[in-house]
């Protein structure tokens, strides 16, 4: 068979090998290759070498195109991208503490006051012009009697558990504040009925015609109907809403991080609610790092544990160096005054009470506080009343010691005297780097005149001192350096109506009946130009009376790292907590965005 043939395949041809011919073949590929060296590379190098300073420029010359190209590119990138403020970071604002409560009619502190703003919504809110708007609600009307306004609330607001915000919330908020078993921070509802006409509207009748009356609406967080309905109002302080609240602002609680029991230093973890109704901020994260005080702020920005504080007075700023931080000052509506006890002593007398308000240059502490610091000589806040508003006393160290010499306090030597007895006046203010820088000048000036001034400065975060135990109530100073809020109103009845005297905010127990009376009238209307006649009424009396001089007007010093963007420059402040009125906005870092050519 064939396969048992022997195949073709294996048969190996028989090969011969001849080194002469190999050898020839070898020297043949030699030559050429000599050959084609000599006629193509060495005859020509003459030619390369002439030609080579164009080559070398058509080299230069790609090369130019090559990296013009490059540059266009680039360009032409550039003119389609900007440079934007990043989303999603994590801002950290250093805050004063402490932290007992996130239930914001509870709020006593600096930290407290923050969280409230950023968790929980209001009626009514300052805007970044400093004017009131709309928040939770939408429209606002007022009764022909002026006693009762109907408020309309938005549909689209929700508690951050999903749950819409209803007038049934606001009821419960004020009817709990009405309690006193509620022993909350926030007071002045007592007299206001409260009733929800349907889901989205809710009415408050007032006992008498009160003109600002919209602004308090901006002071009343709303709570959750729906969680607390169950709770007695003793109890809510501390029900465990107080630590895991739900509320309808821009952020939520995520966790609540103590990080030094001793100290109070903690961290409250803020996150974005994405379900906002006025849309969600730019920020992921919002920290309020809590500290005991300013010098621990001071070295937590140092530190870069923060971007920013709101808490530094224009002394504490100074210590703030390099070029890492920005430090925007605004002016706040509060004023510093010197609040005379014009019940005991020589503050009593009229005559000396005069004698400090033209003996006392207040520009100078002004200088001494910081420069640029504002000046406030009324009572309220100036341009909140227009027209014939008093002048200013102008400063005559003269014709100060001129007066004392006519109320019978004579020097002898550089001290004043009478009937042997020294002028001497206890001068009381709370710990505060301005504060105690305005005291210390306006102590000097008042020993120029020859009085004997003794100081104390009290701490308010010492629960031992106990501020307003202690000094406050009952009127434990003859001069009381001291801070009043005044807010987006001029209605400074608390402050200086007799009725609020001993027991209530008139520090100075100043008693007047024509200031009495331009006080109490002045908030019955609501007729601008009428209201603003009665507060020029009350001015002018209390500058006659001098129960106060007025040193300068508060400001809020907001530190923020360069790379943070917070308040803008225009951002009008009534309160260091209307910095949040645009925390939607807020932003950490940068980046590269596209943009239409």
């Amino acid at each position: 068979m064939a396969e048992n043939q022997p195949s073709k395949w294996r048969r190996i041809p028989k090969l011969s090998f001849n080194s002469k011919e190999l050898s020839r073949r070898m020297r043949k590929v030699e030559g050429a290759t000599v050959r084609h060296a000599r006629r193509f590379v060495f005859r020509r190098m003459d030619s390369i070498r002439e030609v080579r300073r164009h080559i070398i420029l058509w080299v230069l010359a790609v090369g130019l195109i090559i990296g013009a190209s490059g540059l266009q590119l680039l360009w032409y990138q550039q003119s389609y991208r900007t440079v934007a403020n990043a989303n999603n970071g994590t801002y950290a604002e250093a805050v004063l503490g402490p932290v007992t409560t996130l239930n914001p009619i509870f709020a006593s502190t600096s930290a407290e006051e923050s969280a409230s703003y950023l968790l929980f919504s209001r009626l009514l809110s300052y805007d970044t012009s400093g004017k009131l708007n709309y928040d939770l609600a939408t429209s606002m009307t007022i009764s022909k009697d002026q006693k009762t306004y109907t408020v309309t609330l938005r549909p689209d607001a929700k508690w951050q558990d999903g749950v819409y915000v209803r007038a049934k919330d606001v009821v419960y908020t004020v009817n709990v504040l009405k309690n006193p078993a509620t022993r909350a921070t926030i007071t002045g509802w007592k007299d206001i009925t409260v009733t929800a006409v349907n889901d989205l509207t809710v009415q408050f009748t007032l006992p008498d015609v009160y003109a600002a009356f919209p602004n308090a609406l901006n002071f009343l967080p709303i709570l959750p109907e729906h969680i607390l309905r169950d709770v007695a109002p003793s109890a809510l302080r501390e029900n465990a809403f107080s630590t895991n609240p739900v509320g309808s602002g821009p952020f939520t609680l995520r966790l609540i991080q103590n990080v030094d029991t001793t100290t109070g230093r903690s961290i409250i973890h803020l996150a974005r609610n994405d379900a906002y109704y006025r849309g969600a901020p730019k920020l992921d994260r919002l920290q309020l790092h809590v500290y005991a005080n300013t010098e621990a702020i001071i070295r937590a920005l140092k530190n870069s544990e923060v971007n920013a504080t709101a808490e530094l007075s224009v002394s504490d700023t100074a210590k703030i160096t390099g070029d890492r931080y920005v430090v925007e000052r605004k002016a706040i509506n509060a004023g510093i005054y010197a609040l005379f006890n014009t019940t005991v002593g020589v503050m009593s007398d009229k005559t000396v009470r005069k004698a400090l308000q033209m003996g006392t240059d207040t520009a100078a502490v002004r200088d001494a506080v910081g420069k640029n610091t504002p000046e406030i000589y009324l009572p309220f806040i100036t341009g909140q009343v227009t027209g014939d508003v008093p002048s200013k006393v102008a400063y005559d160290k003269t014709g100060a010691g001129k007066l004392l010499d006519q109320a019978g306090w004579k020097l002898e030597g550089n001290v004043r005297k009478k009937d042997g007895n020294l002028l001497r006046v206890k001068v009381v203010t709370t710990k505060n780097n301005d504060f105690e820088k305005a005291l210390s000048n306006v102590v000097d000036q008042w020993r120029g005149l020859g009085m004997t001034v003794t100081t104390s400065v009290v701490d308010p975060s010492d629960t031992s001192q106990n501020v307003a135990q202690n000094i406050l109530q009952p009127r434990a100073y003859d001069v009381l350096l001291y801070q009043l809020t005044i807010g987006g109103d001029p209605d400074v009845y608390a402050y200086w109506h007799s009725s609020q005297a001993s027991n209530g905010f008139n520090f100075s127990n100043y008693s007047n009946p024509i200031a009495d009376e331009a006080l109490a009238s002045a908030r019955t209307r609501i007729e601008p130009n009428i209201r603003n006649a009665k507060y020029i009424t009350f001015a002018k009396q209390w500058m006659a009376d001098a129960p106060a001089i007025g040193l300068f007007q508060a400001t809020t010093q907001y530190v923020r790292s360069t790379s943070a963007q917070a308040m803008p420059d225009k951002q009008v402040l009534v309160s260091a907590a209307d910095r949040y009125a645009n925390v939607l906005y807020w932003t950490v870092g940068d980046r590269l965005v596209e943009q239409t050519p």
